[in-house]
């Protein structure tokens, strides 16, 4: 049985043997595929650090994160483009809208979802998407430059069954992290809804931790409680529900 945790800031911990034993309580719980989301020009440094240690387990992507979106995102992206050069990477993210935090730069963040989306094109790769209170103006990006390039991960999905369809009718794939544990958050009556050949899981670690650990610090070796949740909404075993998850994973990001 084989865990695959699509979405992981693992590199936000620093001291190399802290790392080495989250890492290993990954691997005690079946979980050895875990893909690295850049948000910005500092974590591409952070990233790559870690796939160098563990190239068998880690799989980095590059990005700007909406919320790093700033009047200078250009650059910003250009500058992590330079990092990035001459490195393997298996998608363009997390990128996206965030309206929670700061709506005054909703023009910038358009831009900056719109080009990032271009350079995975050009590049032929998946792209991660990053949506908070955003998901009309995110859908109506995705709707305006659907092709048969545009594919990825919705990260973090938390809406309706209606949105759920809307963006798998687009070719993309549902990330379902720890929110869908969480009692009153309405997203397990989603999830059981939605066939299991359209979800990958998450833990978009250090955050959202999956009940019984939230509350405190997320990590990858909490996904097998995501996937329990969703074994028991759907009634199928857990080793099934890891199998599906991860050939999905491979699908999207080719490895």
């Amino acid at each position: 049985m084989v865990y695959t945790d699509t979405h992981t800031h693992f590199y936000y911990e620093t001291d190399e043997g802290k790392q080495a034993k989250m890492l290993q309580r990954c691997l005690d719980n079946n979980i050895s595929r875990l893909f690295l989301p850049n948000v910005d020009v500092s974590s591409v440094g952070l990233m790559f650090d870690i796939v160098d240690r563990w190239p068998e387990n880690f799989f980095p992507m590059l990005g700007l994160h909406p919320c790093d979106v700033k009047e200078n995102w250009q650059e910003e992206i250009e500058k992590i483009k330079t990092a990035g050069a001459g490195r393997k990477i298996y998608a363009i993210g997390e990128i996206g809208i965030d309206l929670y935090w700061d709506k005054t730069l909703l023009a910038e963040q358009l831009q900056a979802f719109e080009q990032q989306i271009n350079w995975a094109k050009d590049l032929d790769l998946p792209i991660v998407i990053h949506c908070r209170d955003a998901f009309d103006e995110t859908y109506e990006v995705l709707q305006r430059l659907n092709d048969d390039k545009l594919r990825g991960i919705f990260h973090c999905f938390s809406g309706t069954v209606e949105q759920a369809h809307k963006v798998i009718d687009l070719g993309f794939y549902l990330g379902i992290g720890g929110v869908v544990t969480y009692k009153n958050a309405g997203l397990d009556k989603v999830v059981a809804q939605i066939d299991l050949k359209y979800l990958v899981l998450e833990t978009d670690s250090p955050y959202l931790t999956p009940v019984p650990f939230r509350g405190k610090p997320n990590e990858s070796a909490y996904l097998k409680y995501i996937a329990e949740k969703i074994a028991d909404l759907h009634q199928i075993d857990v080793a099934e529900v890891a199998r599906i998850t991860t050939d999905n994973s491979k699908t999207i990001f080719a490895i």
